[in-house]
């Protein structure tokens, strides 16, 4: 998986490429904690290019949400297509986790 992240107004924009399952929740993970050290708190997950996630993945970007709230910190989900939003569907997370359809208004749900 690859994960690349830009600041766009108050959030961190980050796309996720690629699959996320338990070989790369640990990557993302490490990189997540780095983020939360550096002081950042409000997280876009840009999910256009993650072709897989498993329930490793799912446990993984539910334990961010977690860290996030016990910082007053938000976490907003993007571009959710495919299988990948099929498994958050049928898992119950779009009920835990928001979603928007385009980054821009993630970004406007985090202000």
């Amino acid at each position: 998986m690859q994960i690349s992240a830009i600041q766009k107004d108050a959030a961190v924009v980050v796309s996720l490429v690629g699959r996320m399952d338990a070989m790369t929740t640990v990557e993302f993970d490490r990189w997540f904690a780095e983020q939360l050290a550096g002081g950042a708190t409000r997280f876009v997950l840009n999910m256009q290019g993650l072709d897989y996630i498993s329930s490793a993945g799912l446990r993984s970007l539910l334990a961010a949400a977690k860290q996030l709230k016990a910082k007053n910190g938000t976490l907003a989900l993007c571009c959710l297509s495919g299988t990948v939003e099929e498994v958050f569907r049928m898992s119950g997370f779009l009920t835990i986790l928001s979603s928007y359809p385009t980054v821009d208004e993630a970004c406007a749900s985090l202000t």
